[in-house]
């Protein structure tokens, strides 16, 4: 790993760390939010070349401390004798602010993320903004990976988070966790959020790397830290269940040079039995005790895929009548997408493309590339080996992420090879 890679990991890891800690002391969410951007962003330059400081975490807190003084500096005027007290003191002494002083008066063993991650998903907020401002503040996503994820521009999810902040300050929210009562309102955003953090980590939307392994880490681990709050709640274990059976494929999803390997040509000796084995159990239980939920099925169906010793051996008949049953109770476009493709493994390929039809009116996925890399498959299964070509190439230029591109475009280098 390069030191940019390992700085970029510690803090992603460290953000909503960092950012509770200085919400819980100083209060005005958006303000540390801010602020915690801003040290991040100083990190991010700093640290690749200086080293990372020993206590990182205490460095952060300091410097994004620093910067809300600077913040409160232009303030309203009740703030006015704070900022003056806390500039008199200078930058190391900052207890003239409305909390502890930084760095090591920071309890070192609290972690405030699983607070952080229900407070992004305060009822006084959209279900799209709850989820933009979570995957920022607790996945550690830029405003552009968020927007890739609910396709829509860029410029359009900035203005979102930044509502979503001023929500939060106008609602006067309390940096504690929800009493019971409100937990299942939040929880299925809660889970939304996570289940979009790990997907970025497993696929990343951009850049030269096909897995941001410490993203979906940090999903898989937010996601026990809520199965423990809930153990009885069956959509959180099968989430977990469902990331579990997802990410014990990871070792084998690309070669030594970073290229991708797909489902089919995988080695399957490289999966991580224990996670396989885990994710199984969860979602066996989950089944058998809980209400069936989008969840559930979800990683139904991935277990049915880590169960087969050979991709020959996939028994698609049952994925495709767990697909029928998704589709019924949470359907979206990826979830046709990937129907098509159980659809036509089980009846062949006009009958995937028959449900790809249905998607080509809604412009959102027009844009995505998968939708042309489905088709494309599933022409080339058909033996249209030139519209499948011509597919690969549109999904190559819409794909936004290095080993995807790749891919794509080795997939129509072989079919003009083969013609």
């Amino acid at each position: 790993m390069t030191a940019v890679a390992e700085v970029e990991d510690l803090l992603r890891q460290l953000a909503p760390q960092v950012l509770g800690a200085l919400v819980r002391g100083h209060g005005h969410f958006g303000m540390c939010e801010d602020a915690v951007q801003e040290a991040l962003m100083a990190a991010a330059s700093q640290w690749p070349g200086h080293g990372i400081p020993e206590n990182p975490r205490g460095w952060l807190i300091t410097v994004a401390s620093r910067r809300l003084v600077d913040q409160w500096r232009s303030d309203q005027a009740r703030r006015r004798r704070e900022v003056t007290a806390a500039a008199m003191a200078g930058p190391d002494e900052l207890t003239g602010l409305t909390g502890p002083v930084p760095g090591e008066q920071y309890p070192a063993d609290t972690d405030d993320t699983l607070t952080v991650l229900f407070l992004c998903c305060h009822p006084a907020l959209s279900a799209v903004s709850q989820v933009a401002l979570t995957l920022r503040a607790v996945g550690g996503l830029t405003t552009a990976q968020i927007a890739s994820a609910f396709l829509v521009p860029e410029a359009t999810m900035a203005q979102r988070i930044s509502r979503a902040k001023q929500s939060i300050k106008a609602a006067g929210v309390g940096f504690v966790m929800p009493p019971a009562a409100e937990l299942p309102g939040r929880l299925n955003v809660v889970l939304h959020v996570l289940y979009l953090i790990f997907n970025e980590g497993y696929t990343a939307t951009s850049g030269p790397d096909l897995q941001r392994v410490e993203l979906a880490r940090e999903a898989i681990r937010l996601t026990r830290a809520v199965i423990r709050l809930l153990p009885e709640d069956g959509e959180v274990a099968g989430l977990l269940a469902l990331m579990l059976l997802t990410d014990a494929r990871r070792p084998a999803r690309t070669r030594p040079d970073g290229s991708l390997v797909p489902l089919a040509e995988q080695d399957r000796k490289l999966w991580h039995a224990g996670a396989i084995q885990e994710g199984v159990a969860l979602i066996s239980q989950a089944l058998a005790r809980a209400p069936l939920g989008p969840y559930q099925i979800q990683a139904a169906i991935a277990a049915v895929h880590d169960e087969a010793a050979r991709a020959q051996d996939t028994d698609w008949p049952q994925i495709l009548a767990l697909y029928e049953i998704l589709e019924r109770i949470a359907g979206n476009p990826m979830v046709t997408l990937n129907h098509a493709v159980a659809a036509a493994m089980v009846h062949g390929p006009q009958a995937g493309l028959d449900l790809l039809a249905g998607l080509d009116a809604d412009d959102r996925m027009a844009r995505h590339h998968r939708l042309h890399a489905v088709r494309a498959h599933l022409l080339e299964m058909a033996g249209d080996r030139a519209a499948a070509r011509a597919g690969y190439l549109l999904a190559a230029r819409r794909a936004t992420s290095l080993p995807e591109q790749r891919y794509l475009d080795g997939r129509a280098a072989r079919l003009a090879a083969d013609a």
